[in-house]
């Protein structure tokens, strides 16, 4: 099993959740966080023509685990439905995940999934 972590833009979230629904991943984990990569920020004009650089942008976090045949699909799912070819599309992170233990019932590994 694998964890993909995946950071994208906030506008993006119905569109990833979709793109995860149809291939039959609904349980998933979504976290509003902040952070910077390489767009390191975006410019304003501020008031008075002066220029603010906001370098800590809002970001959604999305975690799903899912089976190691599913992880390629799950990236590839995860590229078409949140690239818009931009700057600051995003990060895709798989993390090695030992068990997973379903609470209500017990079952373990694939199947608590």
């Amino acid at each position: 099993m694998k964890k993909i972590e995946a950071i994208i833009r906030p506008e993006k979230l119905l569109d990833v959740k979709q793109a995860l629904d149809d291939l039959g991943f609904h349980g998933l984990t979504i976290t509003q966080v902040t952070g910077r990569g390489a767009q390191r920020g975006i410019v304003h004009q501020g008031r008075g023509g002066e220029t603010v650089t906001v370098d800590i942008l809002p970001k959604t976090k999305v975690e799903v685990v899912v089976p190691d045949t599913a992880v390629e699909r799950v990236i590839e799912a995860i590229i078409r439905s949140a690239r818009t070819g931009n700057i600051g599309d995003g990060k895709i992170f798989v993390i090695p995940v030992e068990e997973a233990v379903r609470v209500r019932t017990g079952e373990r590994g694939d199947v608590a999934i």
